[in-house]
Order: structure tokens, then sequence, then C-alpha cells
């Protein structure tokens, strides 16, 4: 937790620090181990499980993703493309369905 918090708090000082690129062996680890094992496992998880925590986990994952996007429009001001706006929709949708399955359970 605390280091997605370093991400979301101080993406300046996190991304150097792990080469977050995939132009080099270490930016694809590091795209690998922390933008690809962490959600594969938090999926992997959620497809398993019979515990409604596991599909609330994915559902919070992915609005928080939505969250911190929402709020780095006003911090980095990033200019936006139809993707910008179409992984959004992605998380919030993904979320909710998420949440409403873990409630159904």
């Amino acid at each position: 937790m605390l280091s997605g918090l370093a991400g979301v708090v101080v993406p300046d000082r996190v991304a150097p620090a792990l080469e977050v690129t995939a132009d080099s062996p270490r930016g694809r680890a590091e795209v690998r181990a922390g933008l690809g094992g962490t959600y594969a496992a938090l999926g992997g998880w959620a497809l398993v499980s019979s515990e409604p925590a596991a599909e609330a986990a994915v559902g919070v994952a992915w609005l928080g993703a939505a969250g911190v996007r929402l709020a780095a429009l006003a911090l980095d001001r990033p200019k936006t493309s139809w993707t910008y706006w179409a992984y959004l929709g992605a998380e919030i949708t993904f979320g909710a369905a998420a949440l409403a399955s873990s409630r159904r359970r």
C-alpha cells in the first residue's frame, strides 16, 4: 500500500527510481512486476476465490485507479487523448461491476 501511495503522491521521484520505461531491461521488469504481476495476481485470486472480498478488492483497485486518474487532471494537467478517457471509463465500469458482483454473493 505504501509503495502505491508513493507512486500517487510523488510520481516524479518514484518513476526514476524504478526506471519505469519499457526501453530497458529494468523498465520491462518493473512494468511486468508492478503493472503486470500485481494486477494479474489480484485478478487471478478473484477468479479462483469464493470470497466476495476478492471481487471487492478488484473493484476497489479499479476505482482507485479511476480516482487517481481524475485527480491527475488537476495535479499534473496531462494532455489527454481519447485513450485517457477510455481508460477512465473502463476503470469506472470494471470497478463498479466488480463491486456489484461482490455484493451479489
